[in-house]
Formats: C-alpha cells, structure tokens, sequence
C-alpha cells in the first residue's frame, strides 16, 4: 500500500513536471485558458456565494444563541463571524465543496478524453496533452483567489444580515466586533492558503483523470477517487500551513 502511494507521488509530480514543458502556442493556448476560466471560476460564483451567504448567517445565529449570559459584549458576534469566516470557513470549508464540484469536472472531462482516445489524438499529432490540458486550468485558478474574497465578504455580509435583522444584536454592535482586534495577516494567510488549495484543485483532479484507465465506469470512479484525494490533500495541508503561519 506504502509503495503504491510512492509511486502514486512520484508520477504526480512528473506530471506536474511535464505540464510545463514544450508549450502549446500561445494563439491556442490563451482559447483554451479563457475557457478553463469560464468554466471553472466564473460558473463556481453562483454556488459559492449562496453558500458563503447563508453559512455566514448560520454562523452569526450559533454565536447569538451561545452567548446566553448578559454581561458579554454583542459585539463578539461579529468577532467570531469574521475570524470564522477568514480563517476557516472561506478558504478551506469552500475549496473541499469546490473539490466537488471543480475537481469531479476536471476529472471527468479528462477522463472522458482518455477513454474516447481524444489525448492519444493530441500526442499522435506532437501536442503535449498535458500541458495543452492542466497548464490552463492551473492558470485559470490562479484567480481562485478572487472567488474566495467574494466568499469573505459575503459571508460576513450573510452574518451581518441575520444579527441585525434576527434581533441578536445591533449594526453598531456587528460592524464593531468586525473591526475589534483585527488582524490583516489572517487576511494574507487565509489567501496564501487559497493559493496553494488552487493548485491542488487545479492538479489533483487533472492527475486522476489523465492516469486513469477503462471505460465510462470508471470516469465516475476516478472522479470520487479524485474528490477523496483533493479533500483530504486540502485538509492536511491546512493543519502543516496553520502550524507554520499562525503558531
């Protein structure tokens, strides 16, 4: 099993590797990259900002509800909806759901390639299907970043909204526990995390969907596999950057 995995790694990372070399022509490549784009950051916006509204909300009525002994601020409201929110719940909590949703995309649309002989196609004709598959999807999350700052602002926006119209506390009081003890590094280390669960989001799904092997069955195999491994990647390298950033 120990070796399996190694060797899983090992073909990762050439993988990775190989996407950066002998690069499709940029008249191509730049089609390519505005549709990876589309498809991947811009139809993600309408689910994450659902999300990010509503579970901002949810997370200002569990603070509300806990804070039962009169003698504490109402401000911690909106104290512990931004650190939630920033530290937690946009970077991480929406890139394990964009593994559902990205990473079984990515997986399944180069899944189907290999299985229709699509990228036997492209390496017949001296195209480097890696590179001319994974470079512009990496690219194109590079501006994964931008969908989880919508994702903060929201968020507290959705907590905002429940504390003062549910009556938990008053606008004063939220917009005050928003500002108090603010940090702005937990704003550059939530981003940093974006950064790299881009890349994973961007790679992972590519590295199953690629590799894998069969027909039509096992398109829809390889994408569960894919989300398995993109959410468990991501939750591990959220414990290592946490230690390494906050402690």
């Amino acid at each position: 099993m120990l070796l399996r995995y190694l060797t899983q790694m090992g073909r990762y990372f050439l993988m990775i590797k190989e996407v950066f070399n002998k690069p499709t022509k940029w008249s191509v490549m730049k089609g390519l990259i505005l549709k990876e784009v589309d498809d991947l950051i811009i139809d993600s916006l309408g689910i994450v900002c659902f999300i990010s509204f509503f579970v901002g909300g949810v997370v200002s009525i569990q603070t509300a509800l806990n804070l039962t002994n009169p003698l504490i601020p109402k401000y911690l409201i909106g104290f512990a909806t931004r650190q939630s929110i920033i530290l937690e719940f946009a970077p991480t909590f929406i890139s394990i759901i964009m593994a559902g949703k990205m990473g079984s995309f990515i997986t399944s649309s180069i899944g189907t390639m290999r299985v229709t002989e699509q990228i036997d196609a492209l390496e017949v004709m001296g195209v480097n299907s890696l590179n001319y598959l994974v470079f512009p999807k990496i690219i194109a999350l590079l501006l994964y970043p931008f969908v989880i700052g919508i994702s903060m602002f929201l968020g507290i926006f959705g907590g905002y909204v429940a504390a003062v119209y549910g009556g938990f506390a008053s606008s004063a009081d939220f917009i005050a526990g928003t500002q108090n003890e603010f940090i702005p590094f937990h704003i550059a280390y939530a981003f940093i995390k974006t950064f790299i669960f881009a890349i994973l989001l961007a790679t992972i799904p590519s590295f199953h969907g690629y590799y894998m092997k069969g027909g039509a069955l096992e398109v829809g195999k390889a994408s569960t596999v894919s989300f398995v491994w993109t959410s468990v990647t991501i939750i591990t390298m959220n414990y290592i950057l946490t230690q390494m950033l906050l402690t």
